[in-house]
């Protein structure tokens, strides 16, 4: 990769690192359900004017939506509104591609293999000594506890998705995750309606300020349209193998960024599970192709599959 590209890179996962950020700057001004449906309302609109018709079967985005934008997000924002921390999310979340190699076992026949299986067992042991570390922290409070629970199970949400993209295999990333954004919205406002109540949302609606505004440009446009569209294009330039572990680097900013906007303390045991997680997650990710014979063509589909990625911890899909 260019110096450029790889700066690119960089920056992508940067701005979705200090995504968890902005979503606990945006849980002080919205309900968390209310949040994720204006987020993605504010992702699909206008940019599904201008991306063109869905490249894939609507099936498709209608089960990505679902399990993405609505289980996965209302589970992480609620979490995080519960107490879950934002650094300690933005690296639990990477357990997501644990789940997603189970998935795929279960779903796609894809047995892994015993460098993926150690790598499984690792991220899981990073899991347990986060669950220690934020058991510890919180002190017996349950709502903390009850968000770390929901960001995991987020997780899990979102290792249904990467899988569903799998299948999917969309040629373009930045028009599928545009026409994904459509689906949440009403679920979420539904839900919102239902369990956060009709008054908490008009409150929130009318305290509207600039900063509220602008967490929401922030996780719409910044992280979504631009974080994907940039993704993408690298992708269409570079193999994946090359691209997928910048994505590594997310939790490093998004821990790194909370301690020092939000002063979040990084406990030596929170270390020790990050380097748990991460470690795993890298050897989880690890893909074994051969090299194809001289004269041998790479099936086309295969090639499309091998860019959907199973990428960062972000706070947002891969594409």
């Amino acid at each position: 990769m260019r110096p450029a590209h790889i700066a690119l890179a960089a920056l992508v996962t940067a701005v979705w690192g200090v995504n968890f950020v902005v979503i606990e700057v945006g849980l002080d001004h919205f309900p968390p359900l209310l949040f994720s449906a204006l987020r993605f309302l504010v992702a699909a609109l206008p940019a599904v004017f201008f991306v063109g018709r869905p490249k894939v079967h609507w099936k498709w985005i209608v089960g990505v939506g679902l399990a993405l934008g609505v289980a996965k997000f209302g589970l992480l924002f609620t979490g995080m509104d519960l107490g879950a921390p934002a650094g300690l999310s933005s690296l639990v979340l990477q357990v997501q591609a644990v789940f997603t190699a189970l998935f795929a076992f279960v779903a796609l026949g894809e047995r892994p293999g015993r460098i993926k299986l150690i790598g499984m067992g690792v991220a899981l042991a990073g899991i347990a000594v986060a669950a220690v570390d934020e058991a510890s922290a919180a002190g017996g409070a349950s709502g903390a506890l009850t968000g770390f629970v929901l960001v995991i199970a987020a997780a899990v949400c979102w290792g249904v998705s990467n899988v569903l993209t799998r299948k999917a295999a969309p040629p373009d990333s930045l028009n599928f995750m545009v026409w994904v954004s459509t689906v949440p919205v009403l679920p979420l406002l539904g839900l919102s309606l239902l369990l956060e109540g009709p008054e908490r949302d008009l409150d929130a609606l009318r305290a509207l300020d600039w900063t509220g505004a602008g967490v929401i440009v922030y996780v719409a446009w910044i992280t979504t349209v631009f974080g994907f569209g940039a993704w993408g294009w690298l992708l269409r330039r570079h193999p994946a193998s090359s691209v997928a572990p910048f994505s590594l680097l997310v939790p490093v900013f998004g821990m790194s960024s909370a301690a020092l906007f939000l002063g979040e303390s990084i406990s030596p045991l929170r270390w020790c599970a990050a380097a748990l997680l991460v470690g795993g997650v890298a050897l989880t990710s690890v893909r074994r192709t051969a090299a194809p014979r001289r004269g041998e063509v790479r099936d086309v589909q295969e090639e499309r599959e091998a860019r959907v990625l199973v990428p960062t911890s972000n706070g947002e899909p891969a594409a």
